[in-house]
């Protein structure tokens, strides 16, 4: 949770009342001691088979008649002692039996605002708000909410944050959304099916196995080998799939809502200006049909994947609005390249081209893979791209760099190549690799420059209601 926050005039604020959880939350809370019980009998097996071996009919009946209202009485009280408020600036969760703690979450340091629902809270029409807070290493979460709740709450904290007086915050409601993707199911499981990731499974448990055999000739050997390689390469993607199974996006003046999954539905957000890099990648066997993943890095949120699988047309276009005014460069092999050495990447407003390293020194620092590194800068973002077989182009916008930095190992010294690192905010780090000495220091020099200058007009990082 977010750690108390010392602020003036707290005390002045004016506080909605004082709530609870949803009534079916006791019973998410009493499965605590139970799981204690279950942890201990996975951990050591065989002295709980001894130990339940001991038990009479009696005696388990008994320890049931403990254990259960137990349980129930524990889920009841961290339910009872668990209260929640919102302020004019921020929320307020109280927890503990023993220990009260109270967190005091700014409502401006929030990234996001999950709704996320689980096969059973689905079942029984409730929901919780996961909080992605500045500063938080996990997530912040209110479970259970009643699903209407947990929307109109939402909604409410979104209002409170862009400015809304306290009177009409809970009446602004949710912003209304525009459709601008969805991706069809068929799609989604024939891009899984591509990926190179599952045919490298389902080879390893084909090759793998008959050489064990060859090995070994023992049928136990196999089988324990060739069974966890076939899970694998199954539980990859059907896990993908249940997760990403009818993914929209929608475009609302909160920023990109994403509602995804088959079983566990979720409702994100991914709000505006808070986006430190977009990432568009492209496994070789999706490349005949067009299709690219769109990936995601945010400030302070777990946030990660904006499109699973779409045209690149489409995924551009919505690129478009998470980063307004931003193209993405054009391929490498549309770069007029001069014969003896690279051609700085061109700023302009619009598009600009990836530049490929210089062939002489970068074929003997990486034989044949330099062709997939290349580097473009326009006016608004800062482009390096990297892969022969998957492709993958990372922007990052102007405003969002930190720092940025050139290294040169002893070998690209020799050859008078470095490296260029941009450093963003979410601690993430895009490299431009293999670059002449001089364009790298000419990178450094301008990509300065541009980040101080691109902060003056970025897209402000608040959240905004009602259009």
């Amino acid at each position: 949770m977010t750690a108390p926050e010392a602020t003036g005039g707290v005390a002045e604020e004016r506080a909605v009342g004082e709530r609870r959880l949803h009534p079916v939350t006791p019973l998410r809370r009493a499965w605590a001691p139970i799981a204690v019980i279950v942890g201990w009998a996975v951990h050591d097996p065989d002295q709980a088979q001894r130990q339940l071996a001991r038990l009479t009919t009696t005696t388990l009946l008994l320890g049931l008649a403990v254990i259960v209202p137990a349980a129930a009485l524990y889920g009841f009280l961290t339910w009872w002692f668990t209260h929640f408020s919102v302020t004019d600036t921020e929320l307020r969760i109280r927890t503990g039996l023993l220990f009260r703690r109270t967190a005091h979450i700014r409502l401006e340091r929030i990234q996001a605002i999950d709704v996320t629902q689980p096969l059973l809270a689905r079942i029984a029409g409730v929901a919780k708000l996961r909080l992605d807070v500045v500063g938080a290493e996990k997530k912040d979460e209110l479970a259970f909410l009643g699903e209407r709740e947990a929307r109109a709450l939402r909604a409410e904290l979104l209002a409170r944050a862009a400015g809304f007086a306290p009177e009409t915050a809970h009446q602004v409601g949710e912003a209304p959304a525009r459709e601008l993707l969805r991706v069809p199911p068929r799609v989604l499981a024939l891009s899984l099916m591509l990926t190179g990731a599952t045919w490298g499974s389902l080879i390893a448990a084909l090759v793998v196995p008959p050489v064990l055999w060859l090995a070994t000739h023992s049928l136990w050997t196999v089988i324990a080998t060739a069974a966890p390689l076939l899970g694998t390469a199954g539980a990859s993607s059907v896990g993908r799939f249940v997760a990403e199974y009818d993914w929209t996006v929608g475009e609302s003046p909160d920023g990109l809502r994403i509602d995804r999954g088959l079983l566990d539905r979720s409702h994100e957000t991914v709000p505006p200006g808070r986006v430190q890099t977009v990432r568009i990648v492209q496994p070789l066997l999706w490349r005949r049909r067009g299709w690219v993943r769109v990936e995601l890095d945010v400030a302070g949120s777990s946030n990660s994947v904006l499109v699973p699988v779409a045209p690149r047309e489409v995924a551009e276009a919505v690129i478009g609005r998470v980063l307004p005014g931003v193209a993405v460069p054009i391929a490498p092999r549309e770069v007029a390249e001069a014969a003896n050495g690279p051609v700085l990447p061109v700023v302009v407003p619009g598009l600009s081209s990836f530049a490929r390293p210089p062939a002489r020194g970068a074929r003997w620092c990486v034989p044949v893979w330099w062709r997939g590194y290349g580097v473009a800068v326009t006016g608004a973002v800062f482009a390096a791209r990297r892969g022969l077989l998957r492709r993958q182009v990372a922007l990052v916008p102007h405003a969002k760099v930190q720092s940025v930095r050139v290294t040169q190992g002893p070998w690209e010294r020799v050859w008078g190549l470095a490296d260029v690192h941009v450093d963003t905010g979410a601690d993430k780090t895009v490299t431009a690799r293999l670059r002449g000495a001089g364009e790298a220091e000419e990178l450094l020099r301008g990509q300065a420059e541009r980040s101080r200058t691109g902060r003056r007009g970025a897209v402000r990082d608040r959240w905004m209601v009602g259009g």
